[in-house]
């Protein structure tokens, strides 16, 4: 088996801070996004990484940070949101360019996952499988595709983002081709390359079995700027993790807090931000705010705010 990462998208509501950085790349919990999933593939199974061509040097500088092995980097020749291959479009190109015959474990880039891949993959006997969320209410089900179950672990239907959920079960951003299938992916692609869900409901129609593994611990699917903030409150909880590189003078930290490398915080208050690199920050307060590296503020109060590399705010 194989593990190909999406991380091919540009994230425009996510701007500023995607504007010249891919999703996966941002920092949640004190390391990159992308950085959770690779963490939970079994070792030894090769991992390939799919990304555009406007953020493919930030991936390759990543990659060099990591200390795991059998990495590799696909490069899509797409620099604008309205080139984009799309997410089977990318799998079936690769796919068809690397002649790729094996099981397929398909991760999405700007998903966290709180179960244990290895748990996961022990469900796989030879069927196409996904990874289903319980969320465990069904009015915030129809956000999302849900998934019908049937007898055992079979799959009876899908339900795309429906008015009425028959179930709370989400379809996440973790699944398994089987290698038997890797041909009706690649021709659903040609028709439909954007719609990974869909692939599912194409095997359904096929006669093909889909199966289902169910979990309750946390997943998060980081597409705007509340959902990184949740994900950020998710992971740290109530605490500040401050980079052992960072200065912070009398500054009080409440709810979730991340500072990070070579920061300098002084007379300020924090609650609930994510604090990039070499910023410096004096005498202010700031709440549910992201800022970006290499920021200045200084006597300024700023709340829900996403502010972009190298932003200068100062009132004396």
């Amino acid at each position: 088996m194989r593990a190909f990462i999406l991380a091919g998208g540009f994230a425009t509501r996510l701007w500023p801070l995607t504007e010249k950085r891919a999703k996966p790349l941002l920092p949640l919990a004190g390391k990159p996004i992308i950085t959770h999933l690779v963490e939970k593939i079994p070792d030894g199974m090769p991992v390939t990484v799919s990304t555009n061509g406007a953020f493919a040097d930030g991936f390759k500088k990543w990659m060099d940070g990591l200390d795991r092995k059998g990495m590799e980097l696909v490069v899509e020749g797409t620099l604008r949101d309205d080139q984009k291959l799309g997410a089977l479009g990318s799998i079936a190109q690769w796919v068809e360019a690397e002649k790729i015959d094996d099981d397929l474990l398909i991760l999405t880039g700007d998903n966290y996952l709180g179960f244990s891949l290895e748990k996961f993959l022990k469900a796989f006997h030879g069927n196409p499988l996904l990874a289903a969320h319980d969320i465990g209410d069904l009015e915030r089900a129809k956000a999302f595709g849900v998934v019908v179950p049937g007898e055992g672990v079979r799959v009876k239907a899908f339900e795309e983002k429906p008015k009425s959920p028959s179930s709370t079960l989400v379809s996440t951003g973790c699944v398994v081709f089987p290698k038997s299938t890797l041909s009706v992916v690649k021709d659903y692609a040609k028709v439909k390359p954007d719609n990974l869900g869909g692939i599912f409901e194409e095997f359904l129609r096929k006669n093909l079995a889909v199966e289902y593994f169910t979990f309750t611990e946390p997943w998060m699917d980081i597409g705007s700027f509340h959902s990184y903030l949740d994900a950020h409150r998710e992971l740290i909880g109530e605490r500040a993790l401050i980079d052992p590189t960072a200065t912070v003078k009398e500054t009080e930290c409440r709810g979730s807090v991340t500072i990070g490398k070579n920061c300098s915080i002084e007379g300020s208050e924090l609650t609930d931000c994510m604090i990039f690199d070499n910023v410096t920050i004096r005498n202010c307060t700031l709440k549910n705010c992201v800022i970006d590296d290499g920021c200045v503020l200084e006597g300024i109060d700023l709340q829900k705010q996403m502010l972009r590399t190298g932003t200068k705010l100062i009132v004396r």
